[in-house]
């Protein structure tokens, strides 16, 4: 006799599709194994009391237990890992990035000190300078971007592979992170070729 029918009851990881299940009602003495919902906020406690009562009922045998959401969590292990991994190095990475960008700009306005100055003394404005000292880098940045976006996809998109169920890639997430580069870079770029503009340009000149 059938009593039910459910529709993808997933009782296994995202990682692998929905099989069929049958569940069947047993003989009570040939159980291994009860499931029970608890809603006690002290679990200790209540686990202690199961343990006590299945202690008195079935002493020959030893009492071991599980949480459910516990292995659920189990199964996304490799996944969480692989999430914090990722983040410690994406953060790494952007730490490295901006140090590099940082002594690249400061290196590069060094080297025209002296460009600085003749303009600075021929009326150049100080947001003259600091667009001439930028648009080198921000378009390197903006081929950076555009390379780097269609290898985050496919990277994502193979990573999202190994599950049955996925997600869609929405494309206002490489925007906002393509901004948000962007803005950190210009930050960084702005701050020192502002730096650099407010020189004195007698002092420029005679730094060469």
């Amino acid at each position: 006799m059938v009593i039910g029918v459910v529709k993808d009851f997933n009782f296994q990881s995202l990682h692998e599709k929905v099989k069929p299940l049958s569940l069947r009602r047993g003989d009570f003495d040939a159980f291994n194994k009860i499931t029970l919902r608890l809603q006690s906020p002290d679990l200790k406690r209540s686990v202690q009391e199961i343990a006590t009562i299945w202690n008195e009922i079935a002493p020959q045998r030893p009492f071991l237990y599980s949480f459910l959401d516990q292995a659920f969590n189990r199964q996304y292990q490799k996944d969480q890992r692989f999430g914090q991994i990722f983040s410690i190095f994406g953060a790494l990475t952007i730490i490295i990035a901006c140090l590099g960008l940082f002594g690249l700009v400061t290196y590069s306005i060094e080297k025209r000190m002296k460009e600085i100055g003749i303009r600075r003394i021929l009326g150049a404005s100080v947001p003259n300078v600091i667009g001439l000292l930028s648009q080198d880098f921000i378009l390197l940045i903006l081929i950076a971007i555009v390379i780097a976006t269609p290898a985050t996809w496919y990277a994502m998109h193979s990573w999202l592979n190994t599950f049955a169920y996925t997600v869609d890639i929405h494309w206002w997430i490489f925007l906002v992170a393509g901004i948000s580069a962007m803005s950190i870079a210009i930050s960084t770029i702005g701050i020192l070729a502002f730096r650099a503009a407010r020189i004195n340009p007698v002092r420029a000149l005679r730094s060469e």
